[in-house]
């Protein structure tokens, strides 16, 4: 998986958390040489109060382009840092097949 902007690629993973049709990249698959913390905040009902990142390259920049939970209620507590992109950032690929085939191969025994 891949978040991309202008050609830059902002993260790249195997695999992210989807919540609420938003890909969260892990904190350490975000180049952060791109993004300045924003003073911006908001809050969610359910994930806690989120902060973002302003981005900046030598091609442009956005501001609150990306959001994150530093410390999210514990609902939402496996995006704590994964890092979600605004829609003028391209996700790309598909998620690696989690080890052991997922649910449907334990409880089926196949791994397709």
């Amino acid at each position: 998986m891949r978040a991309v902007w202008n050609g830059i690629v902002l993260a790249e993973a195997p695999r992210t958390v989807r919540v609420e049709g938003n890909h969260y990249f892990p904190p350490e698959s975000v180049h952060t040489e791109y993004f300045a913390k924003s003073r911006t905040k908001t809050l969610c009902p359910w994930k806690g109060l989120a902060s973002y990142y302003n981005l900046t390259s030598d091609r442009g920049g956005e501001l609150d382009v990306a959001w994150y939970y530093p410390h999210p209620s514990p609902l939402a507590r496996r995006i704590k840092n994964h890092v979600a992109f605004y829609p003028d950032v391209r996700i790309e690929g598909e998620p690696e097949p989690r080890p052991g085939g997922g649910l449907w191969a334990r409880l089926f025994g196949r791994t397709s």
